[in-house]
């Protein structure tokens, strides 16, 4: 499929890539999130984004919510560790109507009082209901206690001491630091002639903002691993275990992908499943996962399982670990491995929404665009000894490790 790209004069990438269907998207990614809030300001980036659909200059809230909706377009919104989100899904035919809409909200929106009242509270609730899930909250609490002392180290819903300190002044501050038109990617997904994207675009997003020093991101240093337990009134033991790594910028980073697939990703064939699950029926849930930072990483692996069975899950871990590490895979089985994730990225890119999730992400931090013929390619040119490589780096030191029971 053909990709274009576009540069505005106030720095603001533009990305569309050509899809013969009447549903399009489009969107804007922000170069900020969590790890871009000053102490004090801990939760701001997410209440930001809450806040930019509570009202604009010419805007209620509700008339934010029908814009797409009335045509029955969606519009949503997302926030993460290194960028937010905003985009919308529609028929190709308001596109126009989309990207205005958009534009609304990143550069006019009002923030008044009474509405940051309002959503202070939707977010408490939000913190709240997130603290009654423990499957989700430990993979949170595991990074934070992982980053410790780092930016990265803290809830992207903040807390909320923090967000009872916010006012009209604290957002409208951190947006006019962090929303600039140089931090962000205008991304468009569908069969809109790219002329008619660009001119769009620029008829919307010509803006020039006040130009103030973005938060110069903190590079992670090395860190000590340690072991937690904390008491959650659970009636399982959640474990998580794992360790900080590279970035999405390190060569290894696609090996690391195929070692985190090989070992616990999702599917039921992983050697952690087929081990705690499948032949001694310990736990019900067990994965591994790997996120990339533009400066760092994180390998993680979650179990829950009866508390009685936790040393013995632990173990069986370990030895899986231990075997990835010290048994190169044999040919046959790198080319299983490597067909099952082909097979698994086909799979996810049917779903155009996250195509144009990822295809803006790929762009805002690597000003380029990855097709899933090169992915594919890449995947093949991995070697079984790469495999070995990153397990032995990953896996050179104690893991960090942190139960709730």
């Amino acid at each position: 499929m053909m990709v274009q790209t576009h540069t505005l004069s106030n720095g603001l990438r533009i990305i569309h890539r050509h899809f013969p269907s009447e549903i399009s998207y489009c969107g804007v990614v922000v170069n900020t999130g969590t790890r871009d809030e000053y102490p004090g300001e801990y939760g701001m980036a997410h209440l930001v984004e809450h806040m930019l659909f509570k009202g604009t200059q010419k805007r209620k809230a509700h008339h934010i919510a029908n814009r797409m909706e009335n045509v029955g377009g969606e519009l949503n919104a997302y926030t993460t560790k290194e960028e937010t989100f905003f985009y919308s899904a529609f028929l190709e035919e308001y596109f126009s109507r989309a990207a205005e809409l958009l534009s609304d909200i990143l550069f006019h929106s009002e923030f008044a009082p009474h509405q940051i009242e309002r959503e202070r509270e939707v977010i408490l609730d939000e913190i709240n209901s997130y603290n009654d899930s423990p499957s989700e909250l430990i993979y949170d609490d595991f990074e934070n206690m992982v980053f410790t002392g780092h930016e990265i180290g803290h809830y992207v819903l903040g807390d909320p001491a923090s967000l009872q300190s916010f006012d009209r002044e604290s957002i409208v501050r951190f947006v006019k630091r962090q929303y600039q038109p140089k931090e962000m990617v205008f991304f468009s997904f569908g069969k809109t002639p790219f002329e008619r994207v660009i001119r769009h675009v620029e008829q919307f997003f010509t803006v020039t903002p006040e130009i103030v020093p973005v938060k110069e991101r903190m590079v992670p240093r090395l860190f000590s691993p340690r072991t937690d337990h904390l008491s959650k009134n659970t009636a399982q033991s959640h474990v998580m275990m794992g360790r900080n790594t590279f970035s999405m910028h390190h060569p290894g980073k696609y090996a690391l992908y195929l070692l985190n697939n090989i070992l616990g990703g999702g599917n039921m064939s992983s050697r952690l499943n087929v081990s705690l699950r499948e032949k001694h029926g310990l736990a019900y849930n067990v994965e591994s996962s790997v996120t990339f930072y533009t400066d760092t990483g994180l390998f993680a692996i979650y179990f829950a399982c009866d508390p009685k069975n936790r040393a013995q899950c632990i173990r069986l871990m370990l030895k899986e670990i231990d075997r990835i590490k010290e048994t190169v895979l044999t040919p046959m089985q790198l080319s299983l491995a490597k067909r099952q994730w082909k097979g698994q990225l086909g799979i996810a890119s049917e779903n155009n929404e996250n195509n144009a999730l990822g295809m803006a992400k790929n762009y805002l931090h690597f000003n380029r665009y990855t097709s899933l013929d090169e992915l594919f390619s890449t995947i093949d040119a991995i070697t079984s000894r790469e495999i070995t490589e990153v397990a032995n780096e990953l896996f050179s030191s104690p893991l960090f490790e942190l139960s709730y029971a």
